[in-house]
């Protein structure tokens, strides 16, 4: 596995936890120890990743909603809701990647943590959300 899957799994996770526990970003990156043990690199693009995406959540979950047509944000699985907002806040904030391959990290993240329906929900919000805000590369 690549250092940036690594890292996404990391954030995805620890968006997670967020999401369950509301506990404070910082506390949760110091007590996650995949997140500690990580190289330097990998932990760093997995921290801007979660941290973005908390600071953007507002946002990034109005997007997401505007997509899913009658789904509410509550109601999505955890794990879904998470990998696409990660993704989300990566395909405003993180040029580096072309979309397209954030997307296919989406699929494969949600193929490992999701349900049998999860990479296929998804990729439909994802690339939705790229037509929909004309985000294409």
């Amino acid at each position: 596995m690549g250092a940036r899957r690594k890292a996404r799994e990391l954030a995805m996770q620890m968006l997670f936890q967020y999401d369950v526990s509301r506990n404070e970003p910082a506390t949760i990156q110091e007590t996650f120890e995949d997140f500690e043990k990580s190289k330097v690199s990998t932990r760093e693009f997995a921290a801007r990743i979660f941290e973005g995406t908390v600071r953007e959540m507002e946002t990034i979950d109005s997007m997401i909603v505007a997509q899913a047509e009658n789904w509410r944000i509550e109601r999505m699985a955890v794990v879904d809701r998470n990998i696409m907002r990660a993704s989300i806040y990566e395909f405003l904030h993180e040029n580096e990647t072309p979309k397209l391959v954030i997307i296919d990290e989406a699929i494969e993240i949600a193929k490992r943590y999701g349900n049998e329906n999860s990479s296929k929900f998804v990729n439909g919000i994802l690339d939705g959300i790229l037509k929909r805000y004309n985000l294409h590369d």
